[in-house]
């Protein structure tokens, strides 16, 4: 009897080098999801009646600002790993050694995709309010790219060896190399594929994003203003929630991974909160009978 053996491993994080240039899995997915999310973006806007040139103007800011929030947020979280000795880093650059701090190293992982949803929803307000465009009509149309490139983006653990969970000995188990991992798994081989779990979960609510967007325009249900965002803080938080359980490099809250013990995993308080976010949503649409809250709501209650 032959026995089969078989699991993930990553080929490495580098896809190419020409000269100094470095070709990452991790940028050309993001470019990849960058570029997909704003064509469907596009696409989905004429129904609902966004001006056509909105989403090319908001994207080269959505992406800059969701990277820099998802940077910022897994900085201050992971400070400890990025102040001391630790602060200065450098590249090589044309054969010379130029100093940088180690947190702007950002193509050699350490995002956080929470800190990317805060910082480009403020991103969307901002550009709404200029634009004049509904927020919530431009975030249910932008949502479903969100989910889709969530689903590419997190291959990008899989080429970084990051973000991997617990071990396992399951068939479709994670091959992570020594170096990369905790020092508390070193006899350890196999884990989690996290980041597959997590890519599957995005593209099951990308879909039930999109078909039920395209139930609204064929007119076979009515989903007033807001009601796929607030779908998608609950569907995609209930996944998030339960796979963080798994991870061994969680950010913690008064505690340090794999297991933050004595504390809490802040990907699973921040995912209870955006679920009962959006549960309040739904429940003051449908409910309450009232609309979400529009851009001149806001002026006013800032006046």
């Amino acid at each position: 009897m032959v026995e089969v053996i078989a699991y993930l491993v990553s080929p490495g994080s580098e896809l190419i080098s020409i000269g100094p240039l470095i070709f990452r899995w991790y940028g050309i997915l993001i470019a990849t999801a960058v570029f997909v999310g704003l064509n469907l973006s596009n696409y989905l806007a004429k129904f609902k009646g966004i001006s056509k040139d909105f989403f090319n103007d908001l994207m080269p800011w959505l992406v800059f600002s969701s990277i820099f929030g998802a940077r910022v947020y897994y900085v201050l979280f992971e400070w400890r790993n990025f102040n001391g000795i630790n602060f200065w880093s450098s590249i090589n650059l044309f054969n010379l050694e130029i100093p940088i701090p180690r947190f702007a190293e950002i193509w050699g992982g350490g995002i956080a995709i929470h800190g990317a949803l805060i910082m480009g929803t403020i991103t969307v307000l901002f550009l709404c309010r200029r634009k004049k465009e509904s927020f919530w009509d431009v975030l249910d149309t932008l949502l479903p790219s969100v989910a889709l490139g969530q689903a590419i983006g997190r291959w990008g653990n899989f080429f970084n060896n990051e973000a991997f969970g617990l071990p396992t000995d399951l068939p479709w188990k994670l091959f992570i190399p020594p170096i990369s991992r905790p020092e508390i798994f070193n006899n350890q081989s196999f884990f989690h594929p996290t980041f597959l779990y997590e890519s599957i979960w995005n593209l099951c609510v990308f879909s039930l994003l999109i078909l039920l967007f395209r139930l609204n325009v064929k007119g076979f249900i009515k989903l007033p203003s807001g009601v796929l965002s607030c779908i998608y803080l609950i569907s995609y938080s209930i996944g998030r929630f339960f796979v963080e359980g798994l991870r061994t490099d969680p950010l913690c809250l008064g505690s340090i991974p794999p297991f933050c013990e004595g504390g809490f995993r802040i990907a699973q308080i921040v995912s209870f909160l955006m679920i009962c976010l959006g549960s309040f949503g739904l429940y003051w649409i449908y409910q309450k009978k009232r609309k979400m809250p529009t851009l001149g709501v806001i002026n006013k209650w800032k006046k």
